[in-house]
């Protein structure tokens, strides 16, 4: 795997060295030692599918509060998405700053999503799908999240919104 540091402080993309035969392909996904060189978080807890229907969904964007906070490593195993990070944590020096980054079945990219980080995506393929690795449990009354659209961090999504739910459309602004 191959560790590349995004400008926001302390998030990575991580990229997959397949290993290609006439079978097609292996890639090690996970190495705790690989992620504590690199200064990451190796602890994996809990893991998530998403598996969503149409392009232009858009599912986020949400954290966990403290003393809940989580690691997370996100992965497009089928058809493509637009992943977007955005920095939450006060004294971090990129702060309310976002970053998206594309990620698919194919170009073999994850993201590094590190605490304090608030966590999206837009669907760019229909039947798209996407795994997620946590460094803590699910904890429901310690889910938070941020709008979509607020102008405190100005994301610039590739499509139009189709669907999203009822919750992720109407947190209330930013306040921070």
């Amino acid at each position: 795997m191959i560790f590349t540091e995004t400008r926001l402080a302390g998030a990575y993309l991580i990229k997959l060295e397949p290993i290609v035969d006439e079978r097609g392909y292996f890639a090690r996904t996970f190495a705790a030692k690989e992620f504590e060189a690199n200064g990451l978080s190796p602890s994996v807890v809990h893991c998530n599918t998403s598996f969503n229907v149409a392009a232009g969904t858009l599912r986020g964007l949400h954290y966990q509060a403290a003393p809940f906070r989580e690691c997370k490593v996100v992965r497009c195993t089928r058809g493509a998405i637009y992943d977007v990070i955005v920095d939450l944590r006060r004294r971090s020096p990129t702060y309310r700053e976002w970053f998206g980054v594309e990620l698919t079945q194919d170009n073999g990219r994850m993201l590094y999503v590190p605490e304090g980080m608030a966590h999206g995506f837009q669907t760019l393929e229909p039947q798209s799908e996407v795994f997620y690795q946590m460094s803590r449990e699910f904890v429901p009354s310690a889910a938070r999240g941020v709008r979509y659209d607020d102008p405190v961090f100005g994301i610039e999504w590739p499509l139009p919104i189709t669907t999203i739910s009822e919750r992720d459309r109407n947190y209330s602004d930013f306040e921070g």
